[in-house]
């Protein structure tokens, strides 16, 4: 297959989730192998969605926000104002890359920026799929992956924490992780737009990839 050619990059603004999953399938569904790859990153309004391992019974009270069911991988999580979404349309085959190496390459890409954005101790936890910090007496989550392979294309992605309520995660269990605390960026004390936020997990993201 040819080289890939540098992902091409859409900031889509603050979108409805379920047209935004709709128009990302229909985009894999045109692409062909030798397209370019694509960083969609945008955000949501609020939004509870299933991955398909979720239970029902991690929904602890959505109240007035919907729950939508979703066909990437994953248990339940929330989207909102705030939050960095990033969908990476990548085509697999043309890196020779697995899914495994892929969700490992986005954690790298977000402890990376964590990193340089002053957490240093930003992690991974075994089995837990995501990245969280030090806080209290443990760990808080604050980015969280869910992805799904279609037709050798990558889709759904990553969501960050960047500045946001955060009160509407004590309505699940947040990646089906009862007590699991939820930080974002501004309560450590970094204060970024969530479009710059989403350029530097792009540009990190990129440089980890295989050409």
């Amino acid at each position: 297959m040819p080289a890939p050619t540098r992902p091409t990059r859409h900031w889509l603004g603050r979108v409805d989730y379920s047209p935004t999953i709709a128009a990302m399938q229909a985009r894999v569904a045109a692409l062909a192998p030798e397209d370019p790859d694509e960083f969609w990153m945008l955000e949501h309004p609020p939004v509870y969605t299933l991955g398909q391992a979720a239970e029902q019974h991690h929904v602890l009270m959505a109240g007035s926000i919907p729950v939508v069911q979703a066909d990437r991988g994953g248990e339940v999580t929330y989207h909102g104002p705030g939050q960095l979404v990033v969908y990476p349309l990548i085509e697999l085959r043309r890196r020779d890359l697995r899914v495994r190496q892929l969700v490992w390459s986005i954690e790298e890409a977000l402890i990376q920026c964590l990193r340089s954005w002053g957490q240093a101790e930003a992690q991974r936890l075994p089995g837990a799929p995501g990245v969280y910090v030090p806080w209290r007496e443990g760990v808080a989550k604050i980015a969280s992956l869910g992805l799904r392979v279609r037709q050798g294309w990558s889709t759904h992605g990553l969501a960050l924490n960047v500045g946001m309520d955060l009160a509407p995660f004590d309505g699940i269990n947040p990646c089906g992780m009862a007590g699991m605390p939820v930080l974002d960026l501004a309560t450590l004390g970094v204060e970024m737009a969530v479009a710059d936020a989403g350029q530097q997990v792009c540009d990190a993201l990129e440089e980890l990839l295989p050409p």
